[in-house]
């Protein structure tokens, strides 16, 4: 059973700063599907990139889980309501 819980709030810039790592991440895994190896010059970009924005996105978690003091839990992940800047935590 999947549980979801409020455990935090964060500003709007730094709202504004996850939602443009996701956005990036998700725009660049879908390039991925679409680039093939043979492609040489743009896939190594590519797989560069993709692991500074993964880099950078968990970053973000860890710092501002240790700014607010989330909880957390076992099997658990935070997700941001982009809407109202609310984390929550997801645990199964």
């Amino acid at each position: 059973m999947v549980t979801r819980k409020k455990v935090g709030q964060v500003t709007v810039e730094e709202k504004k700063e996850i939602q443009q790592l996701f956005e990036r991440r998700n725009g660049l895994n879908e390039l991925a599907r679409v680039v093939t190896v043979d492609n040489t010059d743009l896939y190594e970009k590519l797989v560069k990139d993709l692991g500074e924005t993964g880099t950078r996105f968990q970053q973000w978690w860890d710092s501002m889980a240790q700014k607010y003091h989330w909880e957390s839990g076992d099997n658990g992940s935070w997700e941001i309501n982009f809407d109202t800047c609310e984390v929550i935590l997801v645990t199964e």
